[in-house]
């Protein structure tokens, strides 16, 4: 029977202060709460016995906190180009807030004044997925929801505005693979299962 094909793991952080209220979080560091911290862990419980070939996280606190305490911190590399959107002018403010001064606006098709373009941020993630394509093994990465559903947008082959199909709740798992040489979701936005008390 042939190997399985590679799959890459995507792991967005747990929750924060600023993603529980809906606030969009770029480039500012902000820690995980506890109940993110719990999430990690959880995230941590279900990938465990998982042998990977390569675990990238971005150096953003909220993302490096969840991969060290999903147990890959040692194994773990950090990537800029992983960071999140940047958000520009519109860094901690919510989409009901924005849309009070531009009515009917969408991160993926009116961008950020003063932030980076959908386009931006595919050059960054293609070079991500340019190294994944050919790992003879499994990945995991840790990162941060735009950047991870342009990531996606960007394997499937579709335009990195496609990501706004892609919806991505905080500490959750997907997967990325192959259906013989397609690239393709094998998994998406599972959360990860607390151990009960």
């Amino acid at each position: 029977m042939a190997a399985r094909p590679p799959e890459v793991v995507l792991v967005r952080h747990g929750e924060t202060e600023w993603s529980r209220a809906g606030k969009h979080t770029g480039r500012t560091d902000v820690s995980l709460t506890e109940r993110g911290r719990e999430q990690a862990l959880a995230v941590g419980g279900e990938l465990r016995g998982r042998v990977f070939a390569l675990v990238l996280s971005s150096p953003l606190d909220r993302a490096w906190q969840t991969c060290q305490l999903a147990g890959f911190g040692e194994q773990a590399e950090r990537r800029d180009e992983l960071m999140e959107w940047d958000y520009g002018a519109y860094e901690g403010r919510t989409t009901a807030d924005i849309r009070e001064e531009r009515p009917g606006w969408t991160l993926w098709h009116d961008g950020v004044p003063g932030g980076e373009t959908a386009a931006q941020v595919a050059a960054r993630v293609d070079r991500v997925i340019a190294e994944l394509r050919f790992l003879p093994g499994d990945a995991v990465v840790f990162g941060h929801a735009h950047a991870l559903r342009v990531l996606t947008a960007r394997w499937l082959g579709l335009d990195p505005e496609a990501g706004r199909l892609f919806a991505l709740d905080p500490a959750t798992i997907s997967v990325l693979g192959y259906e013989r040489e397609t690239q393709v979701i094998r998994m998406w936005n599972r959360t990860a299962v607390q151990p009960a008390p």
